[in-house]
C-alpha cells in the first residue's frame, strides 16, 4: 500500500471525508476508487458512492478476492443507505465468509451487522437477531462496537425489551464517545433521547395519557385485555392476537374496547366497519357475519355477548380492558414512522418494509404530499420520499415486525 492509499484510509477511518478524498481524488486504481466511494458516501453523494465501489469491486476481480469483498461490503452498506431493500444482502454471505477466511474479522463482522440492520428495516427481527447473536462486540473497534449496540438496541425495543434496550443504549453511546466519530455519537445520543419519549398513548375517560416504552411493555405483561392500535391487534397475558391484515375486525375490536364496559349500538359499528351511513339488512347481516369471526378469533381471551341495542367486549375473567392508541393519528401512521428515521425512501423500498402494494403505498404518500407532511425529490426511477423527523415522540411501535402469531 503507497503512502496516499494509506493516508487517505487513515483519514476515512476517522471520518475526515475530504481529507481522504484530497489525497486520492485524481487517482483510478482500485484502491483509490474504493476510498472515494466511502469517501463519497459519507459526504451523503450515496448513488456516486455505489457508482465508484463498483467500478472498485470489478477492477480488482476474484483474484484479489479480499479486497472484492470488502467493496462489496461498502456497496451493501451504501445501499441500506439509499434504502434499497431489493437485493443488496444477496452478496453479503459469500463476502462474510471470505472476509473471516483472510482473517478480517472486523469486516466480516460488519457484513453481519449490514444484514442485521437490513433486516430490521423489513421487520424481519428473528432474522436480524440470528445475525446480531453472531458478532463478537468485545472484539470490535469502538465504532463498529457502536454500531452493533445500536442494532441490538433496536432488537430489544421493537422486541419491547426496555432494559436490555436501555443498557445496550448507553454501550453504543460510550463505544461512539472512543470512536471519536462526531456523526456516530449524534446517532447514537438521538437514540438515547428517543428512548425516553412518549411511544403511545392510553385511552382514558378524560383524554389519551402519554405513555413511555417502559409502561407499554409493563401494561402487555399485566392481565389487562390490551387493544394495541399501534400494532393492531390483541395482546392479552403475553398472548398476542394479530388483526393487522383484518382491518374489518380490528375496527370491530376498536369499537367494541373503546366503549367497555358498555355495550355498542349496531349502526355505529356498521358505520365504523364499513364506511356507509346509511345502514340496511345486508349491512346487518355482514355484522352478524363479522362479529361471528371476530368471536372465533378473540375466543381464548374475550367474549362477544349481543345487547338489545348491539353488542358488548366482555374480558375472560373480569380483567379491565385498556385501548393502546398510537403517537400518531391516521391510517398513514406506520408510513410516516418509517419515514421519519432521515432517510430517502423509494416506493418500491416502503412497499416492501411495510408488506404492501407499491399502488397502495403511493396513494397513501400522495394523500400526505397533499398535506405537507412528506415531500418528494428527484423524478422518475430516481424519485425518493423524505419527512421531517419525528422529535416529540418515538415511533418503534408503528414500525413493521413479524409479530408472534402475526
Amino acid at each position: 500500500m503507497d503512502a496516499l492509499i494509506a493516508a487517505s484510509a487513515r483519514a476515512l477511518a476517522a471520518g475526515d471525508a475530504l481529507g481522504a478524498l484530497k489525497r486520492v481524488a485524481l487517482r483510478d486504481d482500485p484502491a483509490a476508487l474504493a476510498l472515494r466511494g466511502i469517501a463519497m458516501a459519507q459526504l451523503g453523494e450515496l448513488p456516486a458512492a455505489r457508482d465508484l465501489l463498483r467500478r472498485a469491486a470489478r477492477a480488482f476481480g476474484k483474484r484479489q478476492e479480499h479486497e472484492h469483498a470488502r467493496c462489496v461490503l461498502a456497496e451493501a452498506e451504501v445501499a441500506l443507505a439509499m434504502r434499497d431493500l431489493g437485493g443488496s444482502l444477496a452478496d453479503l454471505p459469500q463476502a462474510a465468509a471470505t472476509l473471516a477466511s483472510h482473517g478480517d474479522h472486523a469486516n466480516a463482522m460488519h457484513a453481519r451487522l449490514v444484514a442485521a440492520r437490513q433486516f430490521l428495516l423489513l421487520g424481519r427481527l428473528g432474522d436480524a437477531k440470528g445475525m446480531l447473536e453472531g458478532v463478537e462486540v468485545q472484539r470490535l473497534p469502538p465504532a463498529l462496537a457502536a454500531v452493533a449496540d445500536l442494532g441490538n438496541a433496536e432488537l430489544s425495543l421493537r422486541s419491547l425489551r426496555s432494559a436490555a434496550a436501555r443498557a445496550a443504549l448507553d454501550r453504543a453511546l460510550q463505544a461512539a464517545y472512543r470512536s471519536g466519530i462526531s456523526s456516530l455519537i449524534a446517532e447514537a445520543s438521538e437514540a438515547r433521547a428517543a428512548f425516553d419519549r412518549p411511544a403511545a398513548r392510553r385511552l382514558e375517560v378524560d383524554g389519551a395519557r402519554d405513555m413511555r416504552l417502559e409502561d407499554v411493555e409493563a401494561l402487555l405483561a399485566s392481565r389487562a385485555l390490551v387493544l394495541d392500535a399501534c400494532r393492531r391487534g390483541l395482546a392479552s397475558a403475553g398472548e398476542w392476537i394479530p388483526l393487522a391484515r383484518r382491518p374489518i375486525l380490528f375496527s370491530l375490536a376498536r369499537s367494541l374496547a373503546q366503549a367497555w364496559p358498555a355495550d355498542v349500538d349496531r349502526n355505529a359499528l356498521i358505520a365504523s366497519a364499513f364506511r356507509t351511513r346509511r345502514p340496511d339488512e345486508t349491512h346487518r347481516a355482514r355484522l352478524r357475519v363479522e362479529i361471528g369471526r371476530l368471536r372465533a378469533v378473540v375466543r381464548s381471551a374475550a367474549d362477544i355477548e349481543a345487547t338489545p341495542r348491539g353488542f358488548a367486549l366482555k374480558p375472560r375473567g373480569a380483567r379491565e380492558v385498556v385501548v393502546l392508541l398510537p403517537p400518531i393519528d391516521g391510517e398513514q401512521a406506520s408510513l410516516l414512522a418509517l419515514l421519519s428515521d432521515g432517510a430517502a425512501w423509494s416506493t418500491s423500498a416502503l412497499a416492501l418494509a411495510l408488506g404492501a402494494s407499491q399502488r397502495t403505498v403511493q396513494r397513501a404518500l400522495a394523500e400526505l404530499e397533499a398535506t405537507a407532511r412528506v415531500r418528494v425529490i428527484g423524478n422518475a426511477r430516481a424519485r425518493r420520499w423524505l419527512a421531517a423527523p419525528l422529535a416529540d415522540f418515538t415511533t418503534v411501535l408503528l414500525l413493521p415486525a413479524s409479530l408472534p402469531g402475526a
